[in-house]
């Protein structure tokens, strides 16, 4: 969620005693805290606007990919920083770090080629000593930034620990179409019970891309697989990797903020991507498959990308689910909460008559709302009057933040075929300030004696909102 934004919902259509506002009129934003400076009513709007992805996210395990590519271009300590925020919220986090441009210059100094083969690097005595030298310095530089806690910083008053081990055990890729991968291995098992023990003990863990055999041998991993497996055994709730690429586009260069994983499938039978960003999804991919909620795909070259991966209603890169988060859907009991925080600052302008939440846990039937990753972002209710044949759409609100999306002419199509499936052949709403918004969809100016008799008793002449009413 961006910080700039309002902390309210904006309305399409505005009744007594259920009513919204403008869904494209900034003036139906949230009020300001009264008497706050516009730096003080930003925080409190911000804070607001991550509350419910804080709550959500408590509690939880992510696994954090980070390649090597992000240590070297210098921004270690800034993401040490956000997934200290990460940490100090209640998130388990288990960071997996890559270390390919690492053992490459390793390779370098000492006049050895690096080879390559479907992605993979074939893993010589020579690369095995880089690739050991590398994970021991980039250990030790995690760690070192994970202590930090000089006044006056992001890290001013951390305390995280960080456990790190032998927690990986691997195989030998062995000898692939013609190639011999030689010191290069696959993850075999990952020691799920130690790694739980630490981050019940509110550490966080620290995995290289080495693994260990029960002979004693050591194997070069790719930091995709040990991530992608370390994210399955653990049955996390989230694989995040940070990538050059930052997700998968479209041919025109448009980014995917979410792909299914039928839709993943279908990508990389086509061949069409480049072969990193093909590389990261079919671990991402796997991933899913094993049972992780969600696998995503983020520009490392982006300050702060986790947070605005996290926080933000779309995002900054390519989300992989089992299928696609947003519902449009009726309200049940559980989304009452959801409900009250995307009415209330509404209310609390005027633009809408207040409902208190007993009102809204006995009307819950009557709503439909608009889901994204489980927190609602659109909302509309419909209240029937059958002797008339007749229905009013009421509390049509959409966030601002996602505005300009049709998600209220959604709720609209939708209200409109459940008034149709209870045998309604008109509705009609209530608004004081987007008359143009439903005179756009059909509707047209009437009188408040056209509307049921039971409704008309109940209007408010202090508001005098115009009626609108439209022929289904």
């Amino acid at each position: 969620m961006n910080a700039p934004a309002q902390p309210a919902a904006q309305a399409s259509a505005a009744a007594e005693p259920s009513a919204a506002g403008n869904p494209g009129d900034p003036a139906a934003a949230a009020g300001t805290t009264p008497g706050a400076s516009p730096e003080q009513a930003q925080f409190v709007a911000w804070l607001r606007l991550v509350a419910p992805y804080i709550h959500a996210f408590r509690g939880k395990t992510f696994v954090v990919a980070v390649p090597g590519e992000l240590i070297q271009a210098g921004s270690l300590n800034a993401l040490v920083q956000d997934l200290s925020l990460l940490h100090a919220m209640g998130m388990r986090i288990v960071l997996v770090h890559g270390s390919r441009p690492q053992v490459n210059e390793q390779l370098r100094l000492r006049g050895v080629q690096a080879h390559y083969a479907e992605g993979l690097r074939i893993t010589d005595p020579v690369a095995l000593e880089c690739a050991k030298e590398a994970s021991g310095e980039i250990r030790l530089d995690l760690e070192a930034a994970f202590s930090q806690g000089l006044p006056n910083t992001p890290m001013a008053h951390s305390a995280v620990r960080v456990v790190s081990g032998n927690l990986v055990t691997a195989r030998p890729v062995g000898i692939v179409d013609g190639v011999d991968y030689q010191q290069t291995g696959l993850v075999r098992k990952i020691d799920v019970q130690t790694i739980r023990f630490a981050l019940n003990s509110g550490a966080m863990v620290l995995l290289s891309p080495l693994g260990y055999s029960p002979t004693g041998e050591a194997f070069n991993l790719s930091m995709e697989d040990v991530a992608a497996s370390t994210a399955i055994a653990l049955d996390a709730d989230k694989l995040i990797v940070l990538a050059e690429t930052g997700g998968v586009f479209d041919a025109d260069g448009s980014l995917r903020r979410e792909v299914s994983e039928a839709e993943t499938k279908a990508l990389l039978a086509a061949g069409t991507l480049p072969e990193d960003t093909a590389f990261t999804l079919r671990h991402a991919l796997r991933a899913c498959e094993g049972g992780v909620a969600r696998a995503h795909i983020i520009p490392y070259g982006l300050d702060g990308s986790v947070l605005l991966e996290l926080f933000q209603h779309d995002g900054v890169g390519t989300m992989l689910v089992e299928e696609t988060l947003e519902a449009l859907r009726e309200a049940g009991p559980d989304d009452v909460g959801g409900l009250l925080a995307l009415l209330r600052p509404l209310e609390e302008d005027g633009t809408l008559v207040r409902r208190d939440r007993g009102l809204i846990e006995r009307e819950i039937a009557n709503f439909t709302v608009i889901e994204h990753d489980g927190v609602i972002f659109g909302c509309a209710a419909l209240y029937a009057f059958p002797e008339e044949g007749i229905g009013e759409m009421a509390a049509l609100a959409v966030n601002p933040q996602v505005q300009g999306r049709g998600d209220g002419e959604r709720l609209l199509q939708r209200i409109e075929q459940r008034a149709r499936a209870a045998g309604l052949k008109r509705v009609f709403v209530l608004t004081t300030r987007t008359m143009h918004w439903f005179l756009k969809r059909g509707f047209v100016l009437a009188s408040v004696d056209q509307l049921p008799k039971q409704r008309r008793g109940l209007y408010n002449w202090q508001r005098k909102s115009l009626v609108l009413i439209k022929q289904l």
